[in-house]
């Protein structure tokens, strides 16, 4: 194996929620790894704003809110118009919401929904087009560990639904188009430091199960993240599709 196999030279990524945490870092290693990225997300940032000054010709970044109904073509076209290709989709835009389920309210339930299984499984739809025309292409779905356990101390049924949800996508898509060059995988993240995690690492109560709980006793880095979404989205993993690869420090060990 070479480590050329981990080069996205030429190839074309589109990374949803690129403005901060893993799709950021992300965009940082494929920018490392010879790939040109288009950047999606609701509001930039100064970190953005300077990835793209720094890199005109490779980066793009276009405003989109991904639970609107024209996002997956506006920002397919958009990857499409600025680098005439697609190969890799990075779905990555998420929200997080908790509370004791029988509380919990629809707009909630739709908030959650619509943003971490709705708006990938749309956008996917849309990416995979221009995949199918030139018979390769490569889609990284992020779940979390949370699609596998209940988590503590916080309550988030519909957190944790949609996360699996976004696993059994990746799996039944793997299996539609393995023979057609797309592979399909996913990346499930245990606690990761990032605007998501914030309030609750910033929380006692919380901080100290969450690390109790993981082996390694401490938090993920999102470049960390993003090594492994490089390694899914490059030829490395080449005969790799289907699967969800765990980063969680060994939470789910035990």
């Amino acid at each position: 194996m070479s480590l050329q196999h981990f080069r996205l030279d030429g190839k074309t990524a589109l990374i949803t929620g690129g403005s901060r945490g893993i799709g950021f870092a992300t965009a940082q290693v494929f920018l490392e790894a010879g790939a040109n990225c288009l950047l999606t997300s609701r509001s930039t940032t100064d970190n953005m704003q300077e990835l793209t000054a720094m890199h005109p010709d490779r980066v793009a970044w276009v405003q989109a809110d991904v639970t609107a109904k024209e996002t997956p073509t506006k920002i397919v076209k958009a990857t499409l118009e600025k680098f005439g290709k697609l190969d890799i989709l990075v779905n990555n835009a998420g929200v997080a919401d908790n509370g004791n389920f029988h509380e919990f309210s629809d707009g909630q339930l739709a908030n959650i929904m619509d943003t971490n299984f709705t708006a990938p499984f749309r956008i996917a739809r849309e990416a995979i087009k221009p995949m199918l025309d030139q018979g390769a292409g490569a889609v990284v779905n992020i779940g979390s560990i949370s699609g596998f356990v209940a988590n503590k101390p916080q309550l988030q049924v519909a957190y944790n639904s949609s996360k699996a949800a976004i696993h059994q996508m990746t799996k039944t898509m793997a299996f539609e188009y393995a023979d057609r060059g797309i592979r399909v995988n996913a990346l499930a993240p245990g606690y990761v430091v990032s605007a998501m995690t914030k309030g609750g690492i910033e929380r006692d109560d919380y901080n100290s199960v969450w690390t109790n709980n993981t082996p390694m006793g401490r938090f993920g880095q999102p470049e960390e993240m993003a090594n492994c979404v490089l390694f899914l989205a490059s030829n490395a993993a080449s005969y790799v599709t289907g699967a969800t690869l765990v980063a969680d420090g060994g939470y789910l060990t035990h």
